[in-house]
């Protein structure tokens, strides 16, 4: 029989399912946020809340905003012959980041993995048509991971857009095999963004 108290142990589960937050860090918080001053947990509360009201996905590029089109898609200074194809919004975070890349982004919201359930329909890939349709891109640089699921995406993407008029290439491999952007560092992105190379439907 466990020594906290109820609620103390439901908050703690509540927070174990934070990304990378395992048992002990969560116990760890969970005893600070209950001996904390009530109005410090509840400007946490409702920032939280707050996050997560205002903030949706663009209509564009699927990025996180809190207005559509959001800051990127909207900035004229950015390249619009280019656009970055990656699997998740936090994913354009890990890019910009890098300082290197001045393009456009759309975000597919997953990658196909069958065995999950997930196909390409269930993606923003229609989406991304429309876009190479309408708008003056040149090239749709496909930015997924190197795990088994992004290959096979990337394969299918290249195949699936393929068309006169435009330059379809991954970025480089600098990253970690079978890693998603988002636990590459800056200098690493960069490498990867100057290594892209052109993909073929062979």
């Amino acid at each position: 029989m466990s020594a906290l108290p109820e609620p103390v142990l439901a908050l703690i589960a509540a927070l174990s399912q934070l990304p990378g937050v395992g048992p002990r860090s969560a116990e760890r918080m969970a005893l600070h946020l209950v001996q904390a001053e009530s109005a410090q947990v509840r400007h946490l509360a409702e920032a939280m809340l707050s996050a997560r009201e205002r903030i949706r996905f663009c209509e564009v590029c699927g990025a996180l905003t809190e207005k559509t089109p959001c800051a990127i898609c909207d900035d004229a200074r950015r390249d619009d012959s280019l656009v970055c194809v990656v699997e998740k919004a936090v994913d354009i975070l890990s890019l910009e980041k890098s300082g290197t890349y001045r393009g456009k982004f759309h975000v597919l919201g997953g990658k196909i993995s069958p065995l999950d359930g997930v196909d390409p329909d269930d993606l923003r890939i229609a989406e991304l048509e429309r876009r190479l349709a309408s708008e003056p891109i040149r090239e749709a640089i496909i930015a997924l991971g190197t795990d088994v699921e992004g290959d096979a995406t990337s394969h299918y993407l290249a195949k699936r857009l393929a068309r006169s008029g435009l330059k379809i290439s991954r970025i480089g491999f600098g990253l970690p095999a079978g890693s998603g952007l988002e636990f590459a560092d800056e200098l690493t992105l960069n490498r990867a963004l100057e290594g892209r190379r052109e993909m073929t439907n062979s």
